[in-house]
């Protein structure tokens, strides 16, 4: 499996980004982008479990469903549930477009950061050392 370590860093590296991106954007305090947060957490968890899924040699399409991407991983790989993930799922296209909806509270920008920094944390523990930065 060590050998698929380098072909999961290049989604480890863009997750980083988000995953930089949202935290330092919740710290902007009143002017920070609630929407731009709540994006980039959903987009973080999803290049996290797309790059378990390259190390597991699991064929993907191209979606942003966290659901569907999770139920795809090996079940005795990561021990995170839908309900971790989910919540997340409408930033995908909510975070980034106008529409129907109202942009996301402060609140709601905080709980987002609370589950990509959750799953972040659990989809880390599964990876080799050889697809993580900095190692």
């Amino acid at each position: 499996m060590s050998d698929r370590g380098p072909k999961a860093r290049p989604w480890v590296e863009n997750a980083e980004e988000d995953f930089r991106i949202a935290t330092h954007e919740l710290e902007r305090g009143a002017d920070a982008a609630l929407g731009g947060i709540c994006f980039h957490s959903q987009q973080c968890v999803e290049k996290y479990l797309k790059a378990l899924l390259v190390l597991h040699r699991v064929d993907f399409p191209k979606m942003h469903d966290l659901e569907i991407l999770l139920g795809m991983v090996p079940k005795s790989v990561l021990n995170i549930s839908a309900d971790d993930v989910l919540p997340l799922n409408r930033y995908s296209i909510e975070g980034r477009y106008p529409g129907d909806w109202e942009m996301p509270s402060r609140k709601e920008a905080e709980e987002a950061l609370e589950l990509m920094t959750k799953s972040r944390g659990a989809i880390r523990k599964c990876l080799p050392k050889d697809a993580l930065p900095g190692t």
